[in-house]
């Protein structure tokens, strides 16, 4: 058993397997193929790769950069050369399967048009979906390109880097500002009905 645990890819299939002997105890199976069944599944799908994607988020803000004056100059190079890239590898690719899943949720259950419209009873989840959009484009568009400048995956001067480490850092803020409403109306439109 302690080999499954020394090993994040095998901890992680074991996970699946367990999953796979729930879901095949509850029954599941049986249901594969239905359209309920399917969007189950992919709402599964972009709840996990939210976790992973917000998880981090909050890592970052909670955690790292708070963190970060309190290290050591000569320690500091073992978060932004192995913790972060690798961190922020997971956090990008987590918010393009978020939105990714979200997106085909939204075709898959038929309110894909309230993103435009904003129409009851879809009004909850069209907001939450343009707070997730916005927060995709900042990972994409502003807080990774940052990044690679302030971790010096590209090359720029001091004061570039300095900058692009600021804007990283506030754009991330956004989202974690964002997060917090963006979340309400996921789970408002799904257990409140709103």
């Amino acid at each position: 058993m302690g080999a499954v645990f020394q090993s994040l890819g095998r901890t992680v299939a074991a996970g699946f397997v367990l999953l796979l002997v729930i879901a095949g105890a509850a029954g599941t199976f049986g249901k594969v193929g239905e359209h309920a069944w399917a969007a189950f599944f992919m709402r599964y799908l972009h709840v996990l790769s939210a976790v992973m994607w917000v998880g981090l988020l909050y890592y970052f803000n909670f955690v790292q950069i708070p963190s970060m004056p309190k290290i050591p100059e000569e320690q500091k190079p073992a978060v932004g050369k192995v913790i972060a890239p690798t961190a922020l590898f997971w956090f990008r690719w987590a918010a393009l399967a978020t939105m990714a899943t979200g997106l085909l949720l939204a075709t898959m259950n038929r309110y894909i048009g309230a993103l435009f419209t904003f129409q009851a009873p879809y009004t909850a989840i069209a907001i939450g979906m343009w707070l997730g959009l916005i927060m995709g484009f900042n990972v994409w568009a502003i807080i990774w390109p940052n990044q690679k400048k302030a971790l010096g995956i590209v090359q720029v001067d001091a004061p570039a880097k300095a900058a692009a480490a600021r804007m990283a850092m506030l754009t991330s803020r956004v989202n974690t500002m964002l997060s917090i409403p963006m979340l309400y109306c996921m789970v408002a439109q799904q257990n409140a009905g709103l």
